[in-house]
């Protein structure tokens, strides 16, 4: 029987799976329902166990070993406490090796680091329970056009940081080439100050095609970095248009770095990422562009105030500052500090971070869904057959879609 069926037969009952795996012979009784014996072939038995006030049944089905999550093999048990026991003590090595097994694509090392994340997971929640509930970390993102100076700013700002004993994390997306499928990665080349810091990690990553210019791992990714006991982690993201909203959804705060000549106040509201700003950077303030970047400050608040507020303890902020000079950077952290010590205060970072974790949830729900259906035994032939009349005009690709999805849903 059908688990999809005694769902519909008992509606109000909640049933838990329980896995067996000797050859057996399952008899019938009075409150049982009657299960044929299994095969020697068959090894693994699924019960499905109903727990109810009027009713008490268990329930078996057959399952074919293929179905069955496999457990880890000794050896892969090994990597993951030698990852989990490296990463808690904070070496760098092994939380660069714990995230380029987050980052696999296949599927075994898929099922390894989802392990290792449950580790790292509840040592997390451990260490929050010791500090009081509140964060162990402090994440930002930062983005902006090229050449607006990110990574000559995260460079002079971490440098910062480390020497003021904060342990500092850069993971620096870099959007992969659609012709090639490749990324530069070249971002930590010009952090060479920061990358010799041993209170500093820096990680560039590629999207691999990523809609929003955000590898779907940087979030799995951050807390590898706070389990790692870094206490500050950036993600650099380049503007790409989505990629700013993409990473506002997975920090406590967002930072937008502009150059001097980033146009007037109106290109400033038609830029929709204004409005995911907790803070504007106004970089490269010094020397010739002193006077241009006064100006595009002074639009920029102007644009603002036509903004909705999106906090009831922040307003945010326009600020000059140079990364070759250093001038403004430490104002612009104790700012950073105050809308960290304000939103914490007040409940709205625990609050984002809850429902951050529900939108990573279902972005990877729709990223895994379409990957599903691709491959799906019911479309994955018919896919290039209906791309090729879609190619010639023979079908429109809304009827091409649908007759995709209709047979998905019969086979279903």
């Amino acid at each position: 029987m059908k688990i999809q069926s005694l769902l519909l037969r008992f509606p109000h009952c909640c049933f838990s799976r329980r896995t067996y795996f000797p050859n057996f012979h399952f008899t019938s009784r009075v409150d049982f329902l009657c299960i044929e014996s299994l095969t020697p072939a068959q090894r693994y038995q699924t019960k499905w166990i109903s727990s109810s006030n009027d009713l008490r049944r268990e329930l078996s089905q057959q399952v074919a070993p293929g179905q069955q999550v496999e457990e880890l093999s000794d050896r892969e048990q090994r990597l993951v406490d030698r990852l989990y026991s490296g990463l808690i003590q904070g070496h760098r090595a092994c939380l660069a090796e714990s995230i380029t097994l987050v980052e696999s694509t296949q599927s075994r090392k898929k099922k390894i680091a989802q392990v290792l994340l449950q580790k790292v997971l509840s040592y997390h929640r451990e260490q929050e329970k010791l500090n009081q509930g509140k964060p162990l970390a402090f994440r930002v993102g930062l983005s902006g056009p090229p050449g607006a100076g990110k990574s000559t700013f995260i460079e002079c700002f971490g440098k910062m940081l480390t020497e003021r004993k904060y342990k500092v994390s850069v993971l620096a997306v870099d959007p992969s080439s659609s012709t090639s499928g490749g990324s530069l990665l070249g971002d930590k080349t010009r952090m060479t100050e920061l990358s010799r810091d041993m209170n500093a990690y820096i990680r560039p990553s590629p999207t691999r095609g990523t809609l929003g210019g955000v590898t779907r791992t940087t979030n799995e990714a951050i807390l590898l970095c706070e389990g790692g006991g870094y206490n500050v982690v950036l993600v650099e993201t380049v503007g790409v248009g989505q990629s700013e909203f993409a990473v506002a959804d997975m920090v406590d705060m967002f930072i937008l770095l502009l150059p001097p000549a980033g146009g007037d106040e109106l290109q400033g509201i038609k830029r929709g990422i204004i409005e995911m700003a907790d803070l504007v950077a106004i970089n490269k303030a010094d020397g010739d562009l002193v006077v241009p970047a006064r100006r595009i400050q002074a639009e920029y608040v102007s644009a603002m105030k036509l903004l909705r507020k999106r906090s009831k303890v922040w307003r945010p902020k326009v600020m000059r500052i140079s990364a070759k000079t250093g001038e403004g950077i430490s104002d612009m952290w104790d700012k950073m500090t105050e809308f960290h010590d304000l939103t914490l205060a007040s409940g709205e970072l625990i609050a984002k971070r809850r429902k951050q974790q529900k939108v990573w949830m279902w972005n990877l729900i729709q990223e895994n869904m379409l990957e599903h259906f691709r491959s799906h035994l019911a479309v994955k032939d018919k896919i290039p057959l209906l791309e090729e009349k879609v190619l010639r005009g023979v079908l429109s690709p809304g009827l091409a879609a649908d007759l995709l999805l209709k047979a998905f849903k019969d086979s279903v």
